[in-house]
Parts: C-alpha cells; sequence; structure tokens
C-alpha cells in the first residue's frame, strides 16, 4: 500500500472517532474504496524469512493510532486492573471446587446466571433454573484460560433426568493407561449424579444414567438436602465421598445431616453404607483434604448458631468450620473456624461455600462471594469465585483465613512465545468469551475465544516473561468478520508504555492471522494489556516472536 493510502485511511479513522466516537469499526467503512482496505501496514521479508515492516510506515502508523488511542475512553473492570479476586468477570460462578491436573488447577463452579421478571428487569437469584457449570484452569493462579459452560442437567445436558446442577466436585483416576475424569453435581437437594470425560474440560457424558447418591439408598433418604459433594482420592488410590445438610427442625446444634462414603473403583458407585458425621451446626458444603496422615472435613455452619454455640466452638453463623480424623470416614472431632462469612469483610453475605487445595506447594482456599454483583449495583445473589493462600502451623491448624482482593501471588510466569488463548488473561473490561470451535460450540465447553469486543475494552496479561532478548513482534489470530479495527499492546498498565499497535484487517475468511513489529522491543517479566478499537472481531490467540 502507498503511504498516502495509509495516512487517508487512519485520518478517517481520527476524524470518525472525533464526530461520533465510534472508533475504529466506524472508519473502515468510509474506506472500501481504498486499495487494499484496512492493511495498514506493508512487509518485507526478512533474511530469516519472517516479516519486517517499513520503518518510516510503521513509525508513522505508531503516531496515528497515537492519536485515536487517545481519545479511547476504557471499559469498566469491576474488580480492578491490580487485584485478582474475583478470578473472573465474564460470568459469575459459585461453590467453587478444585481438581489439580497436569500442572494445572481446574476449577469447576455453579453457573449462576441472571434470572428475569415479566417487565425484563434482573430479579433475586433462586439457583432453580441452573443447569450448567462453568470451568476454568490456571498454571499460575492469576491468568485464568476461560473453557467455558458444561451443560449438565435438563433436555439438552449430559443427564437427561437431573434437574439441576449445583455445587460440583471433581476427580481423576486412571483407566485402562488413560486419565478419567469424574465431575460430580447435586441435582438440586434431592440427589448427587456424576457424568465423566476423558479431558477435564470435556465434553461430558452420562454413563450411569442416573444419579450416584439417591433418597432410595440407606442412610439418604433421612438427609435434608442430599446435595454439595466433596471428593478426595487417598494416597491409596482409594476415593471419597462427603456429601448432604440441612436443618432438621430442633435440631440445628446436631442435624445430623452429613454423610461421607467410599467410592467403588468406578468411581460412579458406593461401598458400604454411608456414614453420618455428627458436624456441629452443619449447614452445607462439604469440604475435604488431607494434611500428613490427618483427614480434615470442613464445612458451611448453618444460620442458628446461639450464643451457647459461639461459647462452645468459636464460630458464629455462614462460616467455614473444621472437623478432623485420622481416618477418611471419620469419626471426626471438631477443631475449629477458619473461615467467616463474606459479609464480615464485603458487607454482603449468604451462603459460604468453599474447597481446600495444594499447589505447586501452596496451600490455598478457594470460596465465592458477592463482590462482583456489588460492584456492578446488582445484589442479587450472583456470586463469583475468589481464591487465597493460607500455610499450617506447627500443630497442623489452620487458624483464621482472610478473604482479599490482592494479595493471592502469582507461581511462575505466562510463557509470551507459545500460543496463548484468546480467553486467558488475569483482568478484562468489557469482553466476553465464545465457544471457538464446532466441539464447544456443540457442548459449550472446551475451546473458547474473546469476543463481544468493543471500543475501549481491553485485556491484561499478567507476569508474562519476555527473556533479556524480548519481543519484537506480536501476532494474533482472530474472527474479523468483515470488520476493520487495531489492538494497542502496552505494559504496567492498560494506558501505560505502548509496545506498538496491532492494525486488524477485515477478512471475510474463517480466521485470519494479523501481525505487526512493535515500536520497542518487550523484555523481561512484564504484565501486557491489549486495549481494542473497533468492534465486531474476535481474538483466537496471541503468540509473540
Amino acid at each position: 500500500m502507498k503511504r498516502k493510502s495509509i495516512r487517508n485511511i487512519v485520518l478517517c479513522l481520527c476524524l470518525t472517532l472525533a464526530v461520533t466516537t465510534a472508533g475504529c469499526a466506524g472508519a473502515s467503512e468510509g474506506n472500501k474504496a481504498s486499495e487494499n482496505p484496512g492493511n495498514v501496514q506493508e512487509s518485507t521479508a526478512s533474511e530469516d524469512g519472517g516479516q519486517t515492516t517499513n520503518q518510516e510506515d510503521q513509525e508513522e502508523l505508531s503516531m496515528d493510532y497515537a492519536e485515536i488511542f487517545k481519545n479511547v475512553t476504557l471499559a469498566k473492570s469491576y474488580k480492578g486492573v491490580v487485584n485478582n479476586n474475583p478470578i473472573i468477570e465474564q460470568h459469575y460462578g459459585a461453590d467453587p471446587f478444585a481438581l489439580v491436573y497436569d500442572d494445572t488447577v481446574y476449577f469447576y463452579m455453579t453457573a449462576d446466571a441472571y434470572e428475569y421478571d415479566a417487565t425484563g428487569a434482573i430479579k433475586e437469584n433462586t439457583y432453580g433454573k441452573i443447569r450448567s457449570l462453568y470451568v476454568v484452569s490456571t498454571k499460575d493462579m492469576v491468568n485464568f484460560t476461560d473453557h467455558g459452560e458444561i451443560t449438565i442437567a435438563g433436555a439438552g445436558g449430559a443427564t437427561k433426568w437431573a434437574h439441576n446442577s449445583w455445587a460440583p466436585a471433581a476427580a481423576w483416576k486412571e483407566v485402562d493407561g488413560k486419565p478419567k475424569f469424574f465431575l460430580y453435581f447435586a441435582d438440586n437437594g434431592g440427589g448427587i449424579g456424576v457424568v465423566t470425560s476423558d479431558s477435564p474440560v470435556g465434553p461430558f457424558v452420562d454413563e450411569l444414567g442416573h444419579g450416584l447418591i439417591r433418597r432410595d439408598m440407606e442412610n439418604c433418604g433421612n438427609v435434608e438436602w442430599l446435595f454439595d459433594p466433596a471428593v478426595l482420592v487417598d494416597d491409596d488410590g482409594k476415593a471419597y465421598i462427603y456429601f448432604g445438610g440441612g436443618v432438621p427442625q430442633g435440631k440445628a446444634a446436631h442435624p445430623m445431616t452429613g454423610r461421607c462414603a467410599q467410592l467403588g473403583d468406578d468411581m460412579m458407585s458406593l461401598v458400604g453404607v454411608p456414614t453420618t458425621i455428627d458436624a456441629p451446626y452443619l449447614f452445607e458444603d462439604s469440604g475435604i483434604h488431607k494434611y500428613g496422615d490427618t483427614y480434615y472435613y470442613t464445612y458451611c455452619s448453618n444460620f442458628s448458631v446461639d450464643k451457647a454455640g459461639t461459647d462452645e466452638y468459636g464460630f458464629e453463623n455462614g462460616e467455614i468450620c473444621v472437623m478432623t480424623s485420622k481416618s477418611p470416614l471419620g469419626p471426626f472431632t471438631f477443631s475449629e473456624r477458619i473461615l467467616k462469612n463474606p459479609g464480615y469483610y464485603w458487607g454482603v453475605g449468604g451462603n459460604n461455600h468453599h474447597a481446600i487445595f495444594q499447589f505447586k506447594g501452596q496451600w490455598y482456599i478457594t470460596y465465592h462471594t458477592r463482590m462482583l454483583e456489588t460492584e456492578q449495583g446488582i445484589v442479587k445473589g450472583y456470586r463469583s469465585t475468589s481464591i487465597d493462600e493460607f500455610n499450617f502451623n506447627e500443630d497442623g491448624t489452620i487458624g483464621n483465613i482472610r478473604m482479599t482482593k490482592a494479595e493471592r501471588k502469582q507461581v511462575g510466569t505466562l510463557n509470551p512465545y507459545e500460543p496463548i488463548n484468546g480467553a486467558t488473561f488475569a483482568v478484562m473490561g468489557g469482553v466476553d468469551t465464545a465457544p471457538a470451535d464446532e466441539v464447544s460450540k456443540k457442548y459449550g465447553c472446551g475451546n473458547l475465544l474473546l469476543t463481544a469486543i468493543d471500543t475501549g475494552d481491553f485485556v491484561k496479561l499478567q507476569g508474562v516473561d519476555f527473556g533479556t532478548r524480548g519481543a519484537s513482534f506480536v501476532k494474533a489470530t482472530v474472527k474479523t468478520h468483515g470488520k476493520d479495527g487495531a489492538i494497542r499492546v502496552t505494559t504496567k498498565f492498560p494506558n501505560g508504555d505502548v509496545a506498538g499497535y496491532l492494525p486488524v484487517k477485515a477478512d471475510s475468511a474463517e480466521t485470519t492471522v494479523i501481525e505487526a513489529k512493535l515500536d520497542k522491543t518487550i523484555t523481561g517479566v512484564q504484565d501486557v494489556f491489549f486495549t481494542f478499537c473497533g468492534e465486531g472481531y474476535e481474538v483466537v490467540e496471541w503468540i509473540f516472536e
């Protein structure tokens, strides 16, 4: 392209932005007659076979795009650009459970989704319409990859017999030399089901064809709420499941509604009759982990804790409590309270649901709060997942764990020289995620991309290690859907040090690769922000060179 064409496109972009604030997307429509419309960089082959951009054109392009982005208003990040809780903002996610597999932590969550009244206004979350679970993963505890929505219950889900899917738990086991994944879920309060997959992100199928734990089973029909599973695979390969909840009238101090049982070798059957757990003031939310030779059964206290209960046990309403045993099936003895109700920290409380896990030598607790909906001004019972670190005391106790917004540390770094999925980020503003291929479109889960992009939206990749040599080029695989735009690359903050710009060229192909030479080489460990101009295009993945 001639330099005049570049100048005309960018001037039109700037004019359109100034007059209509439509940004790059609006500007592209006025340039369809231009030579090679939308292509705002000229490249020649470099000695190593790569692409290099004409330096004068690159400098002029950067100056023009700098003017455009100077007038772009950033979308709001509801958790702020430096906080790492809640872990995602594009979806709600409640009742989290963590599964560590292949140097990655997978988080499975109840898929809280808006309910609307007859006028179209968002109403209080009743949980009755939830039939899916969300799954995200991380390798460093700050950048999370969205794997989408696992459809579980109802006509469109894996288990046609189930009404709902709440409070997941997950485990994996090697079967016939291959890993097999088991995802357990609560069918409302009436039973527990399990689906299986050969991948932690699905698709999942219903091998049983019915519930794993049902009311017609011995010592289960007398449980008020037959739900909230937690699963432990012990050091010897045997697996155990923990579940139950509810408060029978007049039995707040000792509801006797907790249960535990050994799972069969197939992970889809029970061995023997479930054992009753006498957890003081049990409400719901079974949890299980092992530290040394001690088993820790954890749960949420109910909302009828009186002064006598607080004096005896040291906890109040809706707090996470601990019982311990030297056997996975108990008996368990009360130990301590470890996590206050979210309302203590954030002003808005509700039920308290958690899971405890270890990753790369560090212990964590994951739980949900209502921080995200509060920031959004909704406050209707839609929950989001957070994670915080803790360490065991020398005597094996845990002590009080604080809920925080920003104190969880990154474990390792992100490699920019390998493809980074577009649905991977630490912080975002304005964007969303969506299925990227036919499998994920069919099942809702698997490979996702970045979508719903508008001018001013952005994503943050935290702790990206560019090394001492650094990166001089950036590429993105995008679906343009016939739309033009631009992507600004900065470090430190969304409006921080500008490294360069990626022009998005309108293309009718299903996917296309766009690339640009950076204005400056990025070295060392950096937080990288991609800020968008234009709309209608989607990002499949990023990579630096």
